[in-house]
């Protein structure tokens, strides 16, 4: 008995010594990290491995897919719908622009950025960008970062040496991809590549295309920056994840992929001409899906509504169908009111003609009522 009295002290005195020094490290002292600690909490702020791994997609076996193309968009910040990838300009409660995100990224050696070979981009380890030389090539002044080796350079840039001004337009990979298994149309962005504005040799303003860098290693980094997508709401609902995945970008077919390797420029010399292929390119891909069923009646008398007042417009040497539609519109509202007028005319006369040929009978009402309304 005495014995499992002497236990039950110990174990009594140990809880109480342990709970005190619990109390003694919540009070206000300080326990110094090992270095095995910090490495630990380096590792959980910011990107993990394991959101890396959350954001990174398999693509599709070829088996599974019954047509692919590849397009390349030039995304232009001076308009309305990109200004979301330029502001702000400065980092702004924790905001940052598109530019400061990827460069960021790259100089912290989070994720590989890749050589702009200028047609056939090979996201490969030969052809990784080396970060410094990089930086060096397009005048972009950098420091050594704390923890950097010669196997895993890391580098600083300071606040006004951050190209943000320079950075106007953006290269993306588009992949459109219809999966026969859910029989849907799928757009996904496979790379970005910043693009840097500055003046030419000769005058005017050239594009220097700085890097590729892949979509999908670059989600994570972009799911934690939120911007405006509009001045009407001040809410920073969107992600620049969202941003890309949900296609609210806009952007010019500069390129798709092709045999030759020749951009839309080369291809179509004439302006004109190369603006009606890059529209052509867009809508048959964004109509792709719908041209694989069976139209509706409405939809099939619709369109063939639509190619009538078309074929009209063309037999009628007008160019422009949208004029042609308005003309047509107009001159029917101003027959149909002729057309009213006479229908009601010839309504009144025949009415007139029934009255006239009643009146013959000498007992009619009508005869009656028509000699009241003479007097």
């Amino acid at each position: 008995m005495k014995i499992y009295r002497k236990i039950f002290l110990l174990l009594f005195a140990g809880a109480v010594s342990l709970g005190a020094a619990a109390q003694v490290e919540t009070g206000g002292v300080v326990r110094k990290r090992s270095g095995r600690d910090k490495k630990k909490t380096e590792k959980t702020v910011g990107v993990t491995d394991r959101m890396q791994s959350f954001y990174e997609k398999k693509n599709t076996h070829d088996a599974d897919l019954s047509y692919m193309r590849e397009i390349y968009r030039d995304l232009d910040l001076t308009k309305a719908e990109n200004t979301p990838l330029y502001y702000p300009e400065d980092v702004i409660d924790g905001r940052e622009n598109l530019l400061r995100v990827i460069l960021g990224a790259v100089i912290d050696g989070r994720i590989p950025a890749y050589e702009y070979l200028d047609g056939r981009e090979i996201f490969t380890d030969q052809y990784k960008v080396k970060v410094g030389e990089m930086l060096d090539r397009f005048g972009i002044y950098y420091t050594e970062a704390k923890g950097s080796t010669a196997k895993n350079p890391k580098y600083h840039i300071e606040e006004a040496d951050m190209p943000t001004g320079q950075v106007l337009n953006y290269y993306i990979i588009e992949k459109w991809e219809f999966d026969r298994r859910s029989n849907r149309m799928k757009t996904r962005v496979e790379a970005i590549c910043p693009v840097m504005k500055r003046a030419g040799d000769f005058g005017g303003e050239a594009k220097y295309p700085m890097f590729w860098v892949k979509f999908d290693a670059l989600r994570p980094f972009l799911a934690h920056q939120y911007v405006f997508v509009n001045d009407d709401n001040n809410i920073p609902q969107y992600s620049l994840d969202d941003y890309f995945t949900l296609g609210m970008y806009e952007g010019e077919i500069y390129k798709t992929r092709n045999l030759k390797n020749l951009s839309m420029a080369q291809m179509y010399p004439d302006e004109d001409m190369r603006k009606q292929a890059q529209d052509s390119i867009d809508n048959r891909l964004r109509n792709y899906g719908k041209n694989l069923w069976v139209p509706t009646r409405e939809e099939y008398l619709a369109q063939k509504e639509k190619e009538e007042e078309l074929a009209k417009s063309i037999a009628s040497g007008d160019t422009i169908p949208g004029r042609t539609m308005v003309a047509e519109s107009k001159t029917v509202k101003k027959s149909s009111a002729r057309t009213r007028k006479r229908t009601s005319t010839a309504k009144k006369a025949k009415a007139r003609k029934v009255k006239s040929s009643s009146s013959n009978q000498p007992n009619s009402s009508a005869t009656k009522s028509v000699r009241r309304r003479k007097r």
